[in-house]
């Protein structure tokens, strides 16, 4: 057996179909440190030990749905998640990608395709630059980089990693429009090949959390016909 460098990204493999679990983990096993788990109580007791960069997450467990054990494990840490989903209806794409998750394949599916993906994800979390631990302050809404964490008057905010980054992102350049590419290629990476309209999805997601209007946003505002970007309230300070 060979034996793989520590610094190997270390990615948890979960899945109830011992065939699909199988092929992934030997398939992946040549590059990275792998562990897998068959059900969502064993993930998450893998996923504390095992503190993995990326989950290869089944949509459907026998004891846990996908959805809530993406929220969970995303909760913890700034984790990366791909699905596997066998459902490729419109709704559920938009919920897989409002349930935090950084990109998904649709089974069946090419190991080489596993491969790419798993590639981009984890290429972008090596390249994005690290975060400036300046604290922000847009009236009542407070960024804090160091420790990830946001507060809205005084009471803090339940962002999945994804919606951190994005707000962070466009709250370090306030005023400035980007564009939907532009956006993925800041925040999920040059090369991302997944859906396009996950920046729509997480936006909408951050807004119900950050908005008292999420018709009338005060402080991510949509650029029509081209992306979006962070108005920079009245009283603000850093």
């Amino acid at each position: 057996m060979v034996m793989l460098p520590v610094t190997n990204p270390k990615i948890l493999v979960v899945d109830d179909d011992f065939g699909v679990r199988n092929l992934i983990y030997r398939f992946l096993g040549r590059k990275y440190q792998i562990e897998s788990a068959a059900d969502g109580k064993t993930a998450l007791s893998l996923f504390e030990q095992f503190d993995p960069a990326l989950v290869i997450l089944d949509w459907n467990l026998p004891d846990i749905s996908g959805y809530n054990l993406c929220e969970e494990m995303q909760s913890r840490t700034n984790v990366l998640v791909m699905i596997l989903t066998s459902r490729n209806a419109e709704e559920d794409k938009i919920k897989i990608l409002s349930a935090g998750a950084d990109d998904f394949l649709t089974k069946p599916f090419s190991l080489a395709e596993v491969e790419v993906r798993v590639q981009a994800l984890l290429r972008r979390v090596r390249s994005i630059n690290p975060s400036p631990v300046q604290r922000l302050v847009f009236k009542q809404l407070a960024i804090n980089p160091e420790g990830r964490e946001v507060t809205l008057n005084d009471r803090p905010l339940n962002l999945t990693a994804l919606e951190f980054n994005i707000l962070h992102f466009l709250a370090s350049h306030p005023g400035q429009a980007w564009s939907r590419p532009q956006l993925i290629q800041k925040i999920w990476g040059c090369d991302y090949v997944g859906d396009g309209r996950v920046v729509d999805v997480h936006i909408g997601q951050l807004r119900k959390k950050l908005e008292v209007d999420q018709n009338v946003p005060e402080f991510i505002k949509t650029v029509r016909g081209y992306g979006y970007k962070f108005e920079l309230p009245e009283a603000t300070s850093a």
